[in-house]
């Protein structure tokens, strides 16, 4: 069974301190491939640092929408040059968060349209992230595949149902953290049950979020395992399976991996 992390932070603390111990924990599970997200534009050479290191790892570039106002001048060009790197293989994480609003609502909307522009440029799927701005991703999300050349993830999901529907509705892949595995997930567990299987991703976002039976640690990549695990349940669908059709989208839609 081979399994890939779609959305970890392997150079975030809690990890990077000794991360090739937490790869070498996550094969031994399974785990054949690793996504290095990036939130911010200072961390873009350790996050290609690491994909260079290890032939299962792979890097984003972008901006998280909490870091928006400290990246007043990122516009798409920053973002299509770091991405001609090899092991680039999406822009992001970006996107909208309107729930703890640690950056300004206008200036994230311009840093995820600049990030949208050299998704469009470089032919590389978004990583997106949306909290509590649904109407604001959607309609922008919606205008933009309108016009070409847009596709990617909405990650960590723990929207709506309709805000997946929308998703799915546009193209985009929709994937599921260790959050699916918490008591009171109940929505979010009906729409992971809903999700396409030709749709499907699964994420830790370590070291955030730990599932079950790790809540209260840091999160580590190897634990991408105990959430397919419970998805398979909750879908009434074998595990074999279900890492088998979620390795293979994530070749799909993040396509330079396999190039």
């Amino acid at each position: 069974m081979k399994l890939i992390d779609s959305h970890c932070h392997l150079n975030y603390a809690g990890l990077a301190e000794r991360q090739d111990v937490v790869l070498a924990n996550a094969r031994q599970r399974g785990i054949g491939g690793f996504l290095n997200i990036s939130t911010r534009q200072k961390e873009w050479g350790d996050i290609i640092g690491t994909a260079e290191r290890n032939s299962d790892v792979w890097a984003t570039v972008g901006v998280h929408p909490h870091e928006a106002d400290a990246h007043p001048d990122l516009g798409a060009a920053a973002l299509i040059e770091a991405a001609q790197h090899p092991k680039v293989i999406a822009i992001g994480e970006c996107g909208l968060d309107y729930y703890y609003d640690k950056s300004d609502r206008a200036a994230q909307r311009e840093r995820f349209q600049a990030h949208i522009e050299a998704a469009r440029e470089t032919g590389l799927p978004l990583v997106i992230h949306t909290r509590d701005a649904e109407d604001d991703t959607a309609e922008i999300l919606t205008r933009e595949v309108e016009k070409g050349g847009v596709t990617g993830v909405l990650h960590c999901f723990t929207g709506s149902a309709e805000l997946a529907r929308k998703g799915l509705d546009l193209g985009f892949y929709v994937s599921i953290s260790g959050i699916v595995t918490f008591k009171n997930a109940k929505d979010l567990q009906e729409t992971a049950k809903r999700i396409p299987q030709d749709r499907l991703l699964v994420e830790t976002d370590s070291p955030f979020l730990a599932p079950v039976p790790h809540r209260g640690q840091t999160c580590e990549p190897a634990f991408v395992a105990d959430t397919a695990a419970f998805l398979s349940e909750l879908r009434g669908e074998p595990v074999e399976q279900l890492a088998e059709a979620t390795t293979a989208n994530f070749f799909k839609l993040f396509g330079k991996a396999e190039a």
